[in-house]
């Protein structure tokens, strides 16, 4: 069921976005009003591999921690994936699809929300509040496009076609 990922963003450019955004999202993770776990997961999606040609397990490209995992006190990286898995599955933000279209959640769907899609690229954090776990995805999103955009231009130097 595998299908080729995409070119630009792999693991290694996913890690590269969370790289980028982990600043921010350090220093938002002290006021309060984010959230008072003090940890957070993030989950990021291969855009080239959807439900049609991947399973979910094999659509993850990248998963990052911040905190201590051993002092969790709930499942970050469980709700993390579960709020990835709706927006993967239905290609929309997953707050989207919990307000505005919840005939397409599935038996064992969460109700958790916190991800973000940017032109195809799926990301979901848990851990922080809703409204900033959603934030922080939308951020990384943001960070992967811009990464695949200064690939896209490395690649255009180098011709006309990808390598295969």
């Amino acid at each position: 069921m595998s299908h080729a990922g995409s070119y630009l963003i792999d693991r290694h450019a996913a890690e590269k976005a969370v790289g980028l955004a982990l600043p921010m999202i350090h220093e938002a993770m002290k006021l309060k009003e984010v959230g008072e776990s003090g940890f957070l997961y993030i989950v990021v999606m291969d855009p080239l591999r959807g439900p049609a040609t991947s399973s979910f397990e094999e659509a993850i490209l990248y998963e990052h921690a911040v905190g201590d995992r051993s002092k969790w006190d709930a499942d970050y990286a469980g709700f993390a994936r579960a709020k990835a898995r709706v927006a993967w599955r239905t290609g929309m933000d997953s707050h989207l699809v919990q307000e505005l279209r919840p005939y397409l959640l599935a038996p064992g769907d969460t109700v958790l929300w916190g991800s973000a899609i940017v032109d195809g690229i799926t990301v979901a954090v848990s851990g922080a509040n809703p409204w900033y776990d959603e934030a922080f995805a939308g951020t990384v999103a943001m960070c992967l496009r811009a990464v695949a955009k200064a690939g896209i231009v490395q690649e255009r130097s180098k011709g006309l076609f990808l390598p295969k």
